[in-house]
Parts: structure tokens; C-alpha cells; sequence
């Protein structure tokens, strides 16, 4: 059995937990997706807010954004460079969604804003040369 050097097990520790996040947050997203569309009066919008979509509209974008997060944390996990890529963009583009659904639902959003800034970190990590496993 070959064992890894230790700057290469950082590195795939790194890259699992950012692939393992987006899954979870992704699966979170897709929660919160479902629960305004199904549940149109769980969340509340107050009358002057900016960025009013409707609750159902709020519903099918976090839909959307989890199912595309939790197939990126699949790509990050199967260790494509591609995947790390665009976990960054999807973790960027999700904490910006959930920043502007704060007024609807503020902790959860806070706490996904955190999850997303943690996976963010997670792979910007290392670089391309320590993601290379031999």
C-alpha cells in the first residue's frame, strides 16, 4: 500500500470537505426550494425589499442553484479540476442568492452564506500542482 506524502493528504482532505459540503449545501438549497413552493406562506417578504420575487420564484431558483451545487460537489469529490472550478463559481453564486434572501429567511441564510464561504476556502486551498495525485 502506497501512502500518500503529507502535503497530498491535505490537499484531497481539502478537496473532500469542500466536495461533501456542497453536497450537504446543495441538498439544504434544495430543501429551502421545495418548502416555498410547496409552502407558499412559510416564508414571509416584507413590502419594500429590492429584490421582491415571489416566494414560488425564490422556490424554483434555490431548485435550481441546489441541485446544480450538489452535482458540482459530485464533480469536486470525483477530482476533476473542472469540478474544483465550479465549486468556487457555485459556492460564490450561492452565497450571493442566500444573501439576497435574507429578509425571507435570516439565520438560515447566514448560516448557508458560511457554509458557502467555507467551501470557497476549502478549494481555493491548494493549487494546481499539489491537486495532482500521483
Amino acid at each position: 500500500m502506497e501512502t500518500l506524502p503529507r502535503q497530498s493528504r491535505w490537499v484531497t482532505g481539502f478537496a473532500v470537505f469542500g466536495g461533501s459540503m456542497m453536497i450537504v449545501i446543495g441538498i439544504f438549497q434544495a430543501v429551502v426550494g421545495l418548502t416555498a413552493i410547496f409552502e407558499r406562506t412559510f416564508y414571509v417578504l416584507t413590502d419594500n425589499y429590492l429584490f421582491g420575487f415571489g416566494v414560488v420564484t425564490w422556490g424554483w431558483i434555490h431548485l435550481a442553484l441546489g441541485v446544480v451545487v450538489a452535482v458540482g460537489g459530485g464533480a469536486v469529490l470525483a477530482g476533476q479540476m473542472w469540478g474544483r472550478v465550479l465549486g468556487i463559481v457555485l459556492a460564490s453564486l450561492s452565497a450571493v442568492a442566500n444573501f439576497v434572501f435574507l429578509p425571507y429567511y435570516p439565520l438560515w441564510s447566514m448560516l448557508i452564506i458560511a457554509a458557502d464561504v467555507a467551501v470557497i476556502w476549502a478549494l481555493t486551498r491548494y493549487g494546481r500542482d499539489e491537486a495532482v495525485l500521483h
